[in-house]
Parts: structure tokens; sequence; C-alpha cells
């Protein structure tokens, strides 16, 4: 699989059998079983919310029982608690390309975005602008205007196309905030380019990894990348809601100033002192009591992901992940053709992450053909105005549920299941 991965794309594929035999061969194939996957389910939405590791349950109940019941707060010493942040940081920092000491967790991804981008614009002050994309993610656009209006107005959230934005770094611009792969279509900027772009007019870059950490390389030192923010719950498999990160790369955690400045971004914390001293390092991107048994749940995804990659570097996931959705596209192809589904994620595997998204003629058809799948056990997801999205975490996806998930597709196509009034309704979470 890997060699046929490397050598530009995956054999075509026209039988089942054929699945079974890749997944034969899957050097990660063993790593499904670290998962707790719930029987005849196809789960095509691993960048949305990850799979449960089976360590989970029992790494939270003995934080739980044991580390909270028993220890109380002797465990903020002796079960580590205190540099959780910190060692946890460091794990993922080896899946993001950076340094031990330029990843910390904390915080949500939208707080930590709103840390990151106060801290840019402070190091850039003759500039006024923060450079993004129309379609980027919502909640990137909203703190960078909610920021905007916090400054007093000052400067200014310009937006251009996703194609357009190496082209529009003028020298007015401060910093480039870009999602790395975009939410909806799956397409990922190079990131390294576009950092070196950013860069040679004066610019400073915030990344966006959300989709993009434990889902493929990303290489962050080596791009030269400033700032970045990342998810815990997808890829990396933390749970719902689980703390997210933000990197700092080394050479600017000295001039970095956040303005959530809580007690344990504080030099000395217990030394309970009225005055702000920032902590060296990245340390000082934190702000308050760090959510243990939330990060305890991260942890257990972080660990599950470097015990399946033993000591194989991320390219192992990447190949399998972009095996994977060529296996989709080409399968879902004359479906495609068919039914009216326009593939809109790049068919290059470097231009894309890990998922595959289909525009339908009209937004209530999509949303109406996911849930026709979910009743069948193929849960992928619905993105606004007309978008069936499919995720592929390679972990535990094998080829042979890519053949079913497309089978079972055919099936509610042809069938016309999806034109039901059932799978019509939206629900709170799409």
């Amino acid at each position: 699989m890997k060699n046929a991965v490397q050598s530009g794309a995956p054999p075509a594929v026209r039988a089942r059998e054929q699945c079974a035999e890749l997944d034969a061969r899957d050097e990660l194939a063993s790593a499904r079983e670290l998962f707790s996957l719930p029987p005849g389910v196809i789960y095509l939405d691993g960048n949305s919310l990850g799979a449960m590791p089976c360590a989970t349950a029992a790494r939270v109940k003995d934080a739980i029982e044991r580390q909270w019941g028993e220890k109380l707060i002797t465990s903020w010493n002796d079960a580590g608690w205190v540099d959780l942040p910190q060692r946890l940081g460091a794990k993922i920092a080896a899946l993001v390309g950076a340094a031990d000491d330029e990843v910390v967790v904390a915080d949500s991804t939208s707080v930590n975005l709103f840390k990151l981008l106060s801290g840019a614009l402070a190091q850039r002050p003759e500039r006024k602008v923060i450079l993004s994309e129309r379609g980027n993610f919502p909640t990137d656009l909203y703190i960078a205007q909610g920021l905007a209006r916090q400054l007093g107005g000052q400067h200014e959230l310009r937006l251009v196309e996703r194609h357009d934005l190496a082209a529009s770094l003028t020298s007015d611009i401060a910093v480039l905030l870009a999602t790395q792969v975009d939410y909806r279509t799956g397409s990922r900027l190079d990131l390294a380019s576009l950092t070196a772009a950013a860069h040679a007019a004066g610019a400073l870059t915030i990344w966006d990894l959300a989709h993009s950490a434990g889902a493929f390389r990303v290489e962050l030192d080596a791009a030269q990348a400033d700032f970045a923010v990342g998810c815990g719950y997808k890829y990396l498999n933390g749970g719902p809601g689980a703390p997210a990160f933000l990197f700092v790369a080394r050479r600017h955690q000295q001039d970095f100033a956040q303005p959530l400045s809580g007690w344990f971004g504080h030099e000395q914390p217990f030394l309970f002192e009225p005055d702000y001293r920032p902590a060296p390092g990245i340390a000082r991107a934190l702000c308050g009591s760090p959510p243990i048994l939330s990060m305890v749940a991260l942890e257990a995804g972080v660990d599950t992901m470097r015990e399946a990659l033993g000591g194989d570097s991320m390219a192992l996931l990447e190949a399998k992940a972009a095996a994977l959705t060529a296996c989709f596209i080409d399968l879902v192809a004359p479906l495609a053709e068919e039914y009216q589904l326009e593939l809109v994620t790049p068919r290059d595997p470097a231009a894309r992450g890990n998922q595959v998204s289909y525009a339908c003629a009209d937004g209530e058809r999509a949303y109406a053909l996911t849930q026709a799948l979910i009743a069948r056990g193929v849960i992928g997801d619905f993105r606004t105005p007309n978008i069936a999205r499919f995720g592929f975490a390679p972990l535990y996806l094998r080829f042979v549920d890519v053949w079913d998930a497309v089978e079972h597709l055919r099936v509610v196509l042809a069938r016309h299941e999806w034109d039901n009034a059932r799978f019509r309704a939206r629900r709170a979470v799409t």
C-alpha cells in the first residue's frame, strides 16, 4: 500500500476483495484494535469528532477515582497535574513538526486564537490589517472581528478568496490568519510556501491546524511558521470538547505577550503576587487552571496515536489517508456522475486533507443524504450550504469500510431513500 501511494496513486479498486487485500498489507491495520468502535457502524466523521481510544475510559476512571478521589489535591504534584499542559504539548509537538517547548495544551481553539492573534498584532504595531479568507471557519473570523473591536476599531479584517491569499500579502498586512485544510472542501494550503510569502511581505502567520494535526505531516518548524492553533477532539481523538493546543515558535516566545494573563501563565503562580510577570517560554500562553479530566482524555488519544505509529513518522499515516480518500473518490465517481454529486475536494492527494466532500444541487438534498446514510450506520456529516462531507481517519478505517460505505451510498441514491421527510428535518448539530 505504501509503495502504491508513493508512486502516485493506489491501484484502482473494482471489487471488495481488492480492498481486503489492501487491508491485509496495511502497516497500520493493527491500530484499529486500539479504538472502541461500535459494531455495524462505518465512521466517516473522525474529522469532526474522533473515535474513542480503548485506553481512554480507564485513564479517566483512574484520574477520577484514584488521583482525585483518593489522592485529592496531592495529585497536582504527585500525579503531575501541574505540568500536564506542557507535557502533553510536547507530545503533540512531535506530531506537528515542532520542538517540545513550542507547544502547550490549554483552553479552546477559539480562546487560543484570541491569545495568538493579540500577541502577533502587538509584534507588528505599525500594521493594522489581518488577512484571511472569506470561507475560513467562522470562529476564526468571529475572533478576529471581536479582537478588532476590542482594539478600538483601528484594525481591519481583510477577506479574500482562498486562492488569492498569497497575492494579497501587501505591505500593510500584520498577520496572515489561514486554515490549512478547508473544513468544507478539504482543500489543503501549502503551509511552507504561504508562510514564506507572508514573511517576504513582512507579515506573521497564524495557522489553524484543526483538520491537519494528527491527519498528515505538518512541519511547523521546517516551514518557519510563527504561530498555530489546533483542535484536540478531531484526529487526536481527545473526546468531545477536548482542550486545544497552541504553538509559538521559540524565536517569538520572549516577546510574546497575550492578553489573558491568568495565574498559570505567571512566572511563579504559587507566589500569589499581585502583579503579573509572564512565565518564560511557552508557559506564558497559559491562563487559568488546566481542565485535568479533559486533558487526561486527550493524553490517552495522543498516546494512542503515538503507540500506533511506533517509531514511524506521520508519513505512513498520510500515505494511508491519501489511499483511502482516493479509493472513495474513484468508487463514488460513477455515482457522482449519475446522481449529480459534484466532487469539490481536490483529486491531488497533496492538495487535500483527510476528507472528501460532494456538493448537491441544493442543501436540503445534501442534508437528507447524510441523514439517510447515518440511518444505515454510515456516519458522515453536512456542511452548509450544500456539502455532504466524509472524513477518513486512517488509524481505524479500513479499505473494506470504504467499499461498504459506497455500497450503502449506491442503495440510498438508487432507492431515493434520502427523499424522506424524516431525513430533511434539521437537527441542532449537522
